[in-house]
């Protein structure tokens, strides 16, 4: 996965269907990346670099592509990889996985079952235990690793809002959150959108 070379948007689509593994002190938890949301950065009046903004909080998010930015809000860890080169704040938010190894052990985290286990930033996180030292670490070089090659592929790719991003001018509504169509795992997902989610994925 090119963390530098390419668009932030172009990645956040990408990243859809790719298999996301933890390995946490007790077993491999896995899963399949279901909704991301992109930030593009200085000029976008959601993102964490806007402005050039810079604290010791969001110094990860200036590193190279490919470094985990991670941060608490409202309690929650959220997970976003960083997409351009070093100095440009941009990344991709993780919002919502597809579990596959280990669902017993993150049904237990979650005090959940089903698509709840996993169907929001910080429902995914939770289930497989990140911790927040991850922060400022590299994809691949630690506990945290992506797997390109035994990937899904969306049937479908949406694409709306960013959710939970108000006043924010035209960055509101931009639509800049992709989500594997009809995958139960999506965050908010109406009951009567739901689909079977191997139908989401091509065979």
């Amino acid at each position: 996965m090119d963390f530098i070379h390419r668009d932030t948007i172009t990645i956040a689509r990408d990243l859809l269907g790719v298999r996301i593994i933890f390995h946490d002190e007790q077993q491999i938890l896995t899963g399949y990346i279901v909704e991301t949301e992109a930030y593009v950065g200085t000029k976008d009046q959601a993102a964490h670099g806007y402005k050039g903004k810079r604290t010791p909080k969001v110094e990860s998010l200036y590193k190279n592509g490919g470094t985990i930015y991670a941060h608490v809000m409202h309690t929650h860890l959220l997970i976003n990889f960083v997409t351009q080169q070093e100095g440009i704040p941009e990344g991709v938010l993780i919002r919502a996985v597809e579990p596959e190894e280990g669902i017993e052990i993150m049904a237990k985290r979650r005090g959940k079952t089903g698509f709840e286990i996993t169907n929001g930033p910080g429902k995914w996180t939770k289930a497989f235990n990140i911790p927040r030292y991850l922060d400022g670490s590299r994809l691949n070089e630690g506990r945290l690793l992506i797997d390109t090659k035994n990937r899904k592929y969306p049937q479908r790719i949406e694409e709306s809002a960013r959710i939970g991003i108000p006043n924010k001018g035209e960055w509101t509504t931009k639509p800049l959150r992709f989500t594997v169509k009809g995958n139960p795992y999506v965050s908010r997902m109406k009951k009567s959108e739901m689909d079977n989610p191997d139908l989401t994925w091509r065979m």
